[in-house]
């Protein structure tokens, strides 16, 4: 590939007022959280669906499982690379593919029942995983400073609000129709959020110059497959079988080749010597440590409130009623990403990360009292929502305020990658707590109460190591190039020729 000529050498980006007006810019931050929701709507959909799935696929449940391990490991490996390639391609531009291999994979699942095409249709949709931080990123560019704090917030809450509506929309349009309908329906919405995009959302002038880093591409794809695969089908193949170990020894070492080169690279894909700066590194531990809490909840709560009540814990609710019992959760999401831009204002944002996790190990500390009565349920997961909000909404800004504008793309993208680690490392951690508490219900073997309640107390534990490691971050004062990029869209064309000099 060609080299990318440094931003210098590149026309002059528009000198508009920052506080432009028209419909397509004021449309800019709601088309691009449509986009974040559809992407987590995506993930989720398929969910209520894995029960049935080898009956209406004519497969068994471990290839069934695929759907949704395939759309982890793309997400995992496609988020830094396809965030790489928008600091250096145009961000507008990746975000558009990102958002046409979504639209595409719903499309295939619509069309077909072949096991085989599902699977790839879900890995084409894990490109979706990019759309947060590529977006992110734009808003940094596009938006005057004080817009973007809560816009950004606003932003990242779109993932659990997805997350809280796929759910329940799945399960309603499984109940009552074809199941294809529901793929019919995610295109149709995809191709919605695809044209928005395309329309409203303005190319970043911010570029990354050099040569894309193809084999580092490979590298960490291979690594994080290796690392990821093994995390998520360990309980099912054996930790101790030869093929997680082979498949934990070969990412270790893969990663470690990887980083040298990484090092040695001239345009590496990540920037290892800024991402071990502890401004930067620190919040990728926490996300990553953030990403485990969080995701508890959503594995757990469904399955407690689906468990037939000869459990003695159980309530017995339908798919549909356990999605609805996380939808509130989605509501606060929404109405609390002013807050947490309001708070990461007046006290910084490493504030902001710190009180999410302390307010995560509080929500789980009442799921822990009380998880037998309804009510109870939804506050507890609310409350695990709310910091849920906080911390992410938290994260980027912490990662802008951290790196040059030129590499907020694939910052963020790796930062979205240790969440999606710390989620996977949940699961397999939950299930493997899950399995070793069970009895027999009815003659069918179901987790235990006590079995879920040190699920609960594990994510809590993890959120205050969280919280902790949030409160070593150093002092995120903004730095200079927030400065300058404002002063480069206001500042008269001499100021700017000058300045370049």
């Amino acid at each position: 590939m060609a080299p990318i000529p440094a931003p210098s050498d590149r026309s002059a980006p528009p000198l508009e007022p920052v506080g432009r007006t028209g419909l397509r810019d004021r449309m800019t931050v709601p088309v691009l959280a449509f986009g974040g929701i559809l992407m987590a709507v995506m993930q989720t959909v398929v969910v209520p669906l894995l029960p049935d799935l080898p009956r209406l696929t004519g497969s068994s449940a471990g290839t069934v499982s695929w759907m949704v391990t395939a759309t982890l490991l793309s997400g995992a490996v496609l988020t830094p690379v396809l965030g790489r390639a928008g600091d250096m391609y145009g961000k507008r531009r990746v975000l558009v593919i990102a958002l046409a291999l979504m639209t595409a994979g719903s499309l295939m699942c619509a069309l077909s029942s072949d096991i085989g095409v599902l699977i790839t249709a879900r890995a084409l949709q894990g490109a979706a995983a990019a759309v947060v931080p590529l977006s992110i990123s734009i808003l940094r560019d596009e938006l005057p400073p004080e817009r973007t704090g809560s816009a950004v917030a606003f932003m990242s809450s779109t993932v659990g609000i997805g997350a809280a509506l796929g759910l329940p929309l799945a399960a309603l349009v499984i109940q009552y129709v074809d199941w294809h309908a529901m793929f019919w329906l995610t295109s149709a919405l995809g191709a919605l959020g695809l044209f928005l995009a395309w329309w409203a959302v303005r190319e970043s002038p911010e570029r990354s110059p050099g040569r894309f880093d193809v084999l580092g591409a490979l590298g960490l794809a291979a690594g994080l497959a290796s690392l990821l695969l093994a995390v998520s089908e360990g309980g099912q193949w054996g930790w101790g079988s030869p093929r997680i170990v082979g498949l934990f020894g070969g990412s270790v070492v893969i990663l470690a080749l990887w980083c040298v080169q990484q090092l040695r690279a001239e345009h590496p894909l990540v920037d290892l010597r800024l991402a071990a700066r502890p401004r930067v590194a620190l919040p990728h531990l926490t996300a990553l440590l953030v990403g485990f809490g969080f995701y508890a909840n959503s594995l757990v709560t469904a399955q407690l409130v689906q468990a037939p009540k000869a459990t003695g814990y159980g309530l017995g609710l339908s798919i549909v009623g356990s999605g609805l019992c996380l939808l509130p959760g989605g509501v606060i999401m929404l109405l609390f990403s002013p807050l947490s831009a309001r708070i990461s204002t007046a006290r910084g944002p490493r504030v902001t990360l710190a009180l999410g996790a302390a307010v995560l190990a509080l929500g789980y500390a009442v799921r822990i009292a009380d998880s037998h009565h309804l009510w109870m349920i939804i506050v507890g997961a609310s409350i695990v929502a709310t910091g849920t909000t906080l911390a992410y909404s938290a994260l980027p800004t912490l990662i802008l305020r951290a790196v040059p504008a030129g590499q907020t793309a694939s910052a963020n993208g790796v930062n979205v990658l240790m969440r999606t680690i710390g989620q996977a490392t949940c699961s397999a951690a939950v299930a493997a707590v899950l399995v070793r508490h069970t009895s027999l219900v009815d003659g069918a073997s179901v987790p235990t109460l006590h079995g879920y309640l040190l699920a609960f107390a594990m994510a809590g534990t993890v959120a205050l190591v969280a919280c902790a490691a949030a409160l070593t971050i150093p002092g995120d004062n903004a730095p200079d190039g927030d400065a300058r990029r404002l002063r480069r869209r206001t500042a008269p064309a001499h100021e700017e020729a000058l300045e370049g000099a």
